[in-house]
């Protein structure tokens, strides 16, 4: 019988401290082979920031309210290749319908606050959202992604709530626009052997983060608007 997902973490089976004993930092890395992550980093519990990824990327000039709104007005999104999910955190907007048709002074963030995620559940919409950003050039070669990824977009001072995940496989998140803080927790059973930091992701940075293991809570640092373009990989 599947287990709704807000109770999965209730049912979680316990971690081996070992997983964050000593970790009190991300660590952040540069021109990294994809053979050297993988051994180090790629399916381990350590936090890492790489920061030379997303060198080219057309997302990084591009990516913006307008676009998003834009593309999700205009674009044929072809078939539906998995489910579909989107999450309204404490917006009180309820759809990326509702997201793409506020008005103009709230999508400016001089309105009430939001910050929404949703990922993509369509082949043309991930497809063609993909001409914008690459596969990050230092994942393991031999790792596979599939046809969906997550969005996250929001104001100043809004984020997600402190939470763990429930996805199946490793994930990536690059930071578009804007600047965002991370705060890891350990699994509470590790609370007296693991440390609980913060750190900031920057444009241009991507976050590699085991978010099935750690618990995690975002807020988005005063400026710009933050954009997060994410994936998961095998």
């Amino acid at each position: 019988m599947d287990v709704p997902a807000i109770m999965k973490p209730l049912f979680r089976p316990p971690e081996d401290c070992s997983m964050c004993m000593g970790v009190n930092d991300v660590v952040r890395l540069e021109n990294i082979t994809s053979k050297e992550f993988e051994d180090n980093y790629a399916y381990g519990a350590t936090p890492v920031i790489v920061t030379d990824a997303t060198a080219g990327w057309k997302a990084l000039q591009e990516f913006d309210f307008k676009f998003f709104a834009e593309f999700y007005q205009n674009t044929k999104m072809g078939k539906q290749t998995n489910d579909c999910y989107y999450f309204a955190y404490k917006s009180g907007i309820n759809s990326l319908t509702e997201v793409f048709n506020m008005d103009e002074k709230r999508a400016n963030m001089s309105g009430d606050p939001w910050y929404v995620g949703w990922s993509t559940c369509f082949e043309e919409e991930t497809r063609k959202l993909r001409v914008y950003y690459k596969r990050p050039y230092f994942l393991p070669t031999s790792a596979e992604s599939q046809m969906v990824d997550w969005i996250f977009m929001g104001g100043p001072g809004q984020g997600a709530h402190m939470h763990v995940d429930s996805v199946k496989q490793m994930s990536w998140q690059a930071q578009i626009r804007g600047r965002k803080q991370w705060e890891l927790a350990p699994p509470p059973e590790c609370l007296y052997y693991c440390s609980w930091f913060t750190f900031t992701v920057a444009p241009g940075e991507i976050l590699v983060v085991d978010t099935n293991r750690w618990y995690h809570k975002t807020n988005v640092l005063p400026g710009d608007i933050s954009i997060t373009i994410g994936a998961e990989y095998d």
